[in-house]
């Protein structure tokens, strides 16, 4: 079985690069759910896409439900512990599935991942 890294650097909205990941992740779960395992890591202002309770307007993308997709389908979602902590959020609620973490959790899955995408 593969394992697939996708690693979340900037906030969820502002820019399409959380949304992308998602998208992404969420296609590899429905292509290939059964060949490989995917991981996302939050890191720098990706951990923004942790927070729960986003509210966005109908039609748009929800990165909240993006996340809670991919927990569902059995992937594994991180937040980098220490930017959560440079952004006044180490005491926030996260969204369900969505558990801190840190370097070197996030370097033992790059080294055991077969692959990496950063966004």
């Amino acid at each position: 079985m593969q394992n697939i890294l996708i690693v979340i650097n900037e906030s969820p909205y502002g820019t399409e690069k959380a949304y992308n990941a998602m998208r992404t992740a969420m296609t590899l779960q429905k292509e290939h759910g059964d060949e490989l395992n995917v991981k996302v890591f939050l890191m720098a202002d990706g951990v923004f896409c942790g927070l729960p309770n986003q509210t966005t307007p109908n039609g748009y993308y929800n990165i909240e439900r993006m996340l809670d997709a991919v927990i569902r389908q059995g992937g594994e979602v991180k937040s980098c512990g220490s930017c959560l902590s440079a952004r006044g959020m180490e005491a926030v609620d996260l969204i369900e599935g969505v558990q801190p973490s840190n370097m070197k959790e996030f370097t033992r899955w790059i080294v055991e991942c077969d692959k990496v995408l950063s966004f």
